[in-house]
C-alpha cells in the first residue's frame, strides 16, 4: 500500500467506528512517514468542519504543525475551530465541555493526572501515537487503554515494507566496562582516589541489593549516572563519530559530553545550536551532537547514521530517534549505532528498548570487530 491507500483505510476505520452509537474513544499506532495529522484533519473535515476541537500535544509546536497542515492540505476553513493545549496544562482547560472533540496528539504523553478531566469529558477522543506504552498496566498504558485504546495499528516496520520509509539496519556495540584503575574520584574528606569502571558498577549494583523503597530508587539512579558518564564510552563513540564518512547524529547523554565530542552542537543553552543545526541540514558540516530530542518536526536531508550513547530501556526514545534515519530514498538504508556495556544492567536496557523492532534488522557486534 501506498501513503495514501493507508491513510483511506485508516480513515474508513475511523469513521465506521464514529457511526456507531456513543461517544467515540479510539487510538490509532501509526508509523512516521504516513501523515497522522492528515489523516486526523481528513476525519474531522468529513464528520463537520464546524465541530469545536481541542487538540493536545506534548510541545506548543505542535500548534505550527497542525496549522502548516491544514494549509498545505487545503484545510484551512478547520483552523477557526482549532483550539491548542500542551499535556501539562490540560488539566487547567476551564470548560472542557464546549469541545466536540479532543485530538490527543502523541497520546502515549497521558499521565493520571489526566484522568478527571478526561473522564469529566462529554466528547470524543481521538488518540494519535506511533509509539504506544508497551504493557497495559502502567499508568501511561492504562490511561491510552482507557481514553483511547489503540485499535488500528501500522507500525514503522509496515512502512519499510511498503516503500513508505527507506530500510534501516541497527548496531549494537557491545563494551567491556574498564577494569583498569583511571577514574578519580573525591572523598567526603576532601582527598580522592583511583577506581575503575568496573569497581563502581559494581558498587552500586551491591548498594541496589542491599537498599529498598526509595533509597533504591536512588542508588539505581546513581547506577545509571555511572554508566552514562563512564569515560570508555566516550572513548568508542569519538573513535566511531570519526570513523564515519557519512552525515552522522550523535545523541549524547549531557551538554558536556556533547561538546567533548563534536565541535558542533545543538542543545538548549547554546546560543549557536540553530546556526549548527542549519549547517548540518545544508550539508555544511557532516557531523552534529545533540543532547535529548530534535524538534519533532526537523527533518535533517541525507542523514544516513546516528549513534546513540545511552538507550535507556525506552523504545520511545528509540524509536524517535531511528526515525530520523528513515528519510531516505526507499532504496537507500539508515544506520544506527547503539553503545551499550556488555553482561550490564545497559544490555537489558539496549534489549527492551529494541524489543519492538524487527529482530533482522538488530546486529550486535563486539567492539574489536567494528574499530581497530
Amino acid at each position: 500500500m501506498n501513503k495514501d491507500q493507508i491513510q483511506e483505510h485508516a480513515l474508513s476505520v475511523l469513521l465506521s467506528l464514529f457511526s456507531c452509537p456513543g461517544r467515540l474513544r479510539v487510538g490509532l499506532d501509526i508509523s512516521m512517514g504516513v501523515g497522522k495529522t492528515l489523516l486526523a484533519l481528513k476525519f474531522l473535515d468529513k464528520t463537520g468542519p464546524s465541530s469545536k476541537v481541542l487538540i493536545v500535544g506534548p510541545k506548543k509546536t505542535v500548534k505550527k504543525t497542525w496549522i502548516d497542515e491544514c494549509d498545505n492540505h487545503g484545510f484551512s476553513h478547520l483552523k477557526i475551530n482549532q483550539s491548542f493545549v500542551v499535556y501539562r496544562s490540560l488539566v487547567k482547560v476551564p470548560d472542557i465541555n464546549a469541545f466536540n472533540f479532543i485530538i490527543l496528539d502523541e497520546c502515549h504523553n497521558l499521565l493520571d493526572s489526566h484522568r478527571p478531566i478526561l473522564t469529566r469529558f462529554n466528547g470524543h477522543i481521538i488518540g494519535l501515537t506511533g509509539t504506544p506504552p508497551k504493557y497495559k498496566h502502567t499508568a501511561r498504558g492504562q490511561m491510552v487503554n482507557d481514553f483511547c485504546p489503540i485499535t488500528y495499528n501500522y507500525k514503522t516496520d509496515d512502512a519499510v515494507d511498503d516503500g513508505i520509509l527507506n530500510d534501516y539496519v541497527v548496531y549494537v556495540h557491545l563494551l567491556e566496562l574498564d577494569k583498569q584503575k583511571n577514574l578519580y574520584k573525591t572523598n567526603k574528606r576532601g582527598g580522592g582516589y583511583y577506581t575503575s569502571e568496573q569497581a563502581v558498577y559494581d558498587f552500586w549494583t551491591n548498594a541496589i541489593d542491599d537498599a529498598s523503597g526509595n533509597q533504591q530508587k536512588m542508588t539505581r539512579l546513581m547506577r545509571m549516572k555511572s554508566l552514562m558518564s563512564f569515560p570508555s564510552k566516550e572513548k568508542y563513540a569519538k573513535e566511531l563519530f570519526n570513523f564515519i564518512d557519512d552525515k552522522v547524529l550523535l545523541f549524547a547523554n549531557t551538554k558536556e559530553q556533547a561538546s567533548k565530542l563534536c565541535e558542533h552542537t545543538y542543545f538548549s543553552g547554546n546560543p549557536d545550536s540553530e546556526v549548527n543545526l542549519e549547517k548540518f541540514k545544508a550539508g555544511f558540516v557532516s557531523k552534529l551532537a545533540a543532547v535529548l530530542q530534535l524538534n519533532e518536526g526537523v527533518n535533517i536531508p541525507d542523514l544516513k547514521q546516528g549513534i546513540i550513547m545511552h538507550a535507556y530501556g525506552n523504545e520511545r526514545t528509540t524509536s524517535q530517534r531511528l526515525g530520523r534515519l528513515l528519510r531516505l530514498k526507499p532504496d537507500e538504508t539508515g544506520k544506527i549505532h547503539i553503545l551499550c556495556y556488555k553482561n550490564t544492567i545497559d544490555q537489558k536496557w539496549v534489549e527492551s528498548a529494541l524489543s519492538e523492532f524487527d529482530k533482522s534488522k538488530i546486529k550486535w557486534v563486539e567492539r574489536k570487530k567494528v574499530i581497530s
